[in-house]
């Protein structure tokens, strides 16, 4: 009888020497989001923050974990993949920023049914860039290939991300009361969220494609889908930092501005946004108009251009307009309760 033929790793999928190398290349970007807080060197089992001289009094951990979606299907598609990078940090950034905290360190993973090298480094390397536009450390990572839990090529981007804020400057939205006025903060596309909905509408759909141009714009649908999700990092701590009292602030991503502006509202208030107060990207228009799609249905699953919602006493708006001249008031808290969006 023949002796049986040895099986490897490589044999049912997994390529550790090629993980091996791309992780090496990686390091270098990796590496220069470290400070001194970092007391891991890379490629440790577990990432070490020595949390030291911290300005915040009486501090405490905030953390939040989020994925890409199935935008990743889009930049499979376009073979495009460093702006998954900022998705991924910026999603987690805004997240922790509702409640005020301050980012300190994020941690990612990749997975996939076969590692690409592109793939990876995109990926990777657009993480690294995110952070340290932010001044974070990414801390520690994983990849992994799993053949037979994904599909042939497809592949899952997700992050943890931990920040830090004092005690007593939570924010969490009970100081939210009639008379104050919701800023919006615009969003370059559809950050993260409704993806699966527009590819059915614009990539899916026979005759449509990622080439496709946008309705009254010079972009092409591909490059409007994958406009990376923005930080809103610098904006919000140039309002704390000029004591611009933040009472309340809601991440608009899934569930659209009824799903968000609720899970920060207290009950006696009631959150009134004018739709109307600002001009949706054309990727939105497009959108509808494709579909085509109904106005409620748009704002209960897109960003709609604004991405972020701050409210604030009144009598500071001109001066937080003034800081963040970008930002546009798109609405009110009067007595009652719920979420009313008017000019639909």
């Amino acid at each position: 009888m023949s002796k049986p033929k040895s099986v490897s790793y490589a044999d049912s999928g997994v390529h550790l020497e090629a993980l091996d190398a791309v992780k090496a290349r990686i390091g270098k970007a990796v590496a220069s989001t470290h400070g001194p807080e970092v007391l891991s060197r890379h490629g440790a089992f577990g990432g070490l923050f020595h949390l030291v001289n911290l300005p915040e009094r009486d501090p405490v951990l905030v953390a939040s974990v989020d994925g890409v979606g199935t935008k990743v299907k889009v930049a499979q598609m376009a073979g495009r993949f460093d702006g998954l990078g900022h998705d991924i940090v910026n999603h987690c950034i805004d997240d922790l920023l509702v409640g005020g905290a301050r980012p300190l360190f994020f941690l990612d993973y990749l997975a996939s049914s076969r590692m690409k090298n592109e793939v990876v480094e995109g990926v990777v390397t657009s993480i690294a860039d995110a952070c340290k536009q932010s001044g974070i450390a990414l801390l520690a990572g994983e990849t992994a290939e799993m053949p037979g839990v994904y599909c042939e090529g497809e592949f899952d981007v997700v992050g943890c991300i931990v920040g830090v804020i004092g005690k007593e400057d939570i924010i969490d939205g009970s100081r939210i009361a009639p008379g104050n006025v919701l800023l919006g903060l615009p969003s370059t596309g559809l950050h993260t969220n409704g993806y699966s909905l527009a590819r059915r509408v614009l990539v899916d759909t026979p005759g449509r494609s990622l080439d496709d141009p946008v309705l009254g714009s010079d972009i092409s649908v591909g490059e409007a889908l994958l406009a990376p999700h923005k930080s809103y990092f610098h904006q919000i701590f140039k309002w704390k930092n000029n004591e611009i009292s933040i009472n309340g602030l809601s991440h608009i991503t899934g569930g659209g501005y009824e799903g968000n502006l609720i899970r920060v509202i207290p009950g006696g208030c009631k959150c009134i946004v004018d739709t109307k107060a600002w001009e949706p990207l054309p990727i939105f228009r497009h959108l509808q108009e494709t579909g085509p799609i109904e106005a409620k249905e748009m704002y209960r699953v897109f960003n709609m251009g604004i991405g972020m919602i701050a409210m604030i006493p009144a009598e500071q708006q001109a001066q937080a307009l003034e800081l963040v001249p970008e930002a546009v008031v798109v609405g009110r808290i009067e007595a009652g309760n719920g979420i009313e969006l008017t000019g639909l």
